[in-house]
């Protein structure tokens, strides 16, 4: 069904849109790669919705978009690949293209920001979370003169202004719901392996609640992995490697329930809602997002410590998984696309404001 914010305010055309993503992975990504997944999903619900959306990223890009590339692969899948040369291109390209297009969204983090003040064409960044305080000096430089997103209200830096908090939406049709998990029962985890997202926490909860754990995501720290995740591996505890899409449906839609025993303030956590997506329950602690994405009692649990999220395996019958899955029903693709449609059009017509 065609948007009606999908067409422009003052002439009777589509909305023009130049989507910006990162080149680290592939559009849409082939395992990892939560923000160019995002920016794949949102870029093909503008296109249902009725825009005219310009993708700019890595020549490799599968999209219904108009495609606009100039770097021919992802860094991240290209030994050897210069990073600073491509980024450079990749941005120089899309900001000398910007006059072509009514709003430009910015998804690849700070470096375009000093573009996006070069050009006169509206544009609007998604920042996706801070990789620490040091960057906050790149965005507030040009707070006065561009808009902001946030994913999750707990992401928000009080030294910026935010024009709106646009939630993540996923592609519900990639989830398979389960009304009940596999029989034996085991417990997944889904995610970096690094010690912020906690995979040596799931293991000694799974250990202590008697169940198997299946892990699955890429190696981000190998001193980590071979230190906490490697000795344990065998018998119950499994480690699966990065999983493309088909695998990460059979993992999630089979596990008693997804741990996210994150050590860090997770600005948003997509493998939260991909769980809940097959009606499968996340025990989380409660850092970042994690409140605004789990219904506590509901659609998982929001525990403080690992013996609260042993209790928390124990208390998983209690769970309807049909309502774990209408909590990820609210956050659809469509719910996401109409969030930015409308920031979009306030830019537009200069009615943005913190």
């Amino acid at each position: 069904m065609r948007h009606p914010l999908a067409r422009h305010p003052h002439e009777d055309r589509p909305l023009r849109i130049g989507m910006l993503a990162p080149i680290a992975w592939r559009v849409p990504p082939r395992h990892y790669g939560p923000w160019e997944r995002v920016v794949s999903l949102l870029t093909e619900g503008l296109v249902a919705a009725g825009a005219d959306v310009t993708l700019y990223a890595t020549q490799d890009a599968l999209t219904s978009a108009r495609l606009s590339a100039v770097v021919p692969a992802p860094y991240e899948e290209t030994p050897g690949m210069d990073v600073k040369v491509w980024e450079g291109l990749h941005l120089a390209h899309a900001f000398g293209d910007a006059a072509r297009v009514d709003v430009l969204h910015n998804h690849a983090d700070f470096l375009p920001l000093m573009f996006a003040s070069l050009v006169t064409t509206p544009t609007i960044t998604t920042i996706h979370g801070f990789s620490g305080a040091a960057i906050l000096p790149a965005y507030t430089a040009y707070a006065d003169r561009l808009a902001f997103v946030s994913i999750s209200d707990a992401d928000r830096s009080p030294a910026l202004p935010y024009v709106a908090t646009v939630y993540h939406g996923i592609d519900l049709g990639e989830f398979t719901y389960r009304a009940a998990p596999d029989d034996p029962p085991y417990l997944a985890f889904l995610g970096r392996l690094h010690p912020d997202k906690g995979a040596a926490d799931a293991i000694r909860v799974a250990c202590a609640a008697g169940l198997p754990l299946k892990l699955a995501g890429i190696i981000h720290d190998r001193a980590y992995f071979d230190r906490e995740i490697e000795p344990q591996l065998g018998g119950d505890i499994t480690y699966l490697g990065s999983v493309g899409p088909p695998e990460r449906d059979r993992l999630l839609g089979g596990a008693a329930a997804l741990l996210h025993l994150i050590h860090f303030d997770e600005p948003f956590g997509l493998s939260v809602l991909e769980a809940m997506a097959c009606g499968t329950p996340v025990i989380a602690y409660g850092r970042g997002s994690m409140r605004e994405l789990i219904d506590d009692g509901v659609s998982g649990f929001v525990v403080p410590d690992e013996a609260a999220a042993v209790i928390a395996v124990h208390a998983l019958d209690g769970l309807d998984r049909a309502a774990v899955r209408a909590r990820a029903e609210t956050f659809s693709v469509a719910r996401m696309v109409d969030g930015y449609l409308r920031v979009y059009r306030q830019l537009i017509l200069g009615r943005v404001s913190s």
